[in-house]
């Protein structure tokens, strides 16, 4: 596979700091950029991410991908699978432990252009030492598909 290209995060929401905000800013800079072992490095080690939540193709029981070793799976079958992410971040609602941000991801699935645009709003949730304990991305799988072009 090629190297993925460089993306971008776009971000126009609110900001301030908050260390889940900081935390899903870093996380989607990490996939941007196509850096896995700094992305890892943000994560609690019994982390969880559900993306999407819920049953879906991706995950077909629903149960998420845990810890360390489990998300550095769902890096390698699932974000690296992406050839360029583009992130536009246009709300955020941070407090507690959590931040809930609105975007759309719009994804370049090879080198040929093909994309799909996913509109999400993903919980990011830190513990006191500021790692991710856990990422919720609510978004609908057959949305997401009907903008594949």
């Amino acid at each position: 596979m090629a190297e993925p290209a460089s993306g971008t995060v776009d971000w126009t929401a609110p900001d301030g700091e908050h260390p889940a905000r900081r935390a899903g800013q870093r996380s989607m800079a990490a996939v941007a950029a196509g850096r896995k072992a700094d992305w890892l490095q943000l994560f609690a080690p019994d982390a969880l991410i559900e993306d999407p939540v819920g049953p879906s193709l991706i995950d077909p029981e629903g149960a998420g991908h845990r810890g360390r070793d489990g998300i550095g799976k769902f890096w390698d079958e699932q974000v690296s699978s992406v050839r360029r992410y583009e992130f536009r971040i246009s709300d955020s609602f941070a407090n507690g432990p959590c931040c809930a941000n609105i975007l759309s991801l719009t994804m370049i699935l090879d080198d040929a252009g093909h994309r799909m645009t996913v509109d999400c709003v993903v919980i990011y949730t830190v513990d006191d030492g500021g790692l991710i304990t856990s990422i919720r991305a609510h978004w609908e799988p057959n949305r997401a598909l009907a903008t594949l072009r």
